[in-house]
């Protein structure tokens, strides 16, 4: 059985770029990670849209930012 998680919070480095996502069943993911599982529908209330450079990034579905989710630290 496939559970669907969602993002719950995240975690923000130094530069304010966002590197780490904490799911709904307490998992901390990678930004990456969070890309893939997005893309193949693991994950909801994200998505994952190209760039004009051609690199993947994440957005909410609900045209917020990410600046609504609780920081990790």
């Amino acid at each position: 059985m496939i559970i669907i998680e969602s993002i719950v919070a995240l975690h923000r480095n130094y530069f304010g770029e966002i590197i780490n996502f904490v799911t709904s069943n307490g998992r901390i993911i990678s930004y990456r990670k969070a890309i893939q599982e997005a893309e193949n529908g693991l994950i909801q209330g994200i998505i994952a849209v190209e760039e004009e450079h051609g690199r993947l990034s994440l957005i909410p579905e609900s045209n917020q930012s990410f600046d609504q989710y609780p920081d990790l630290y």
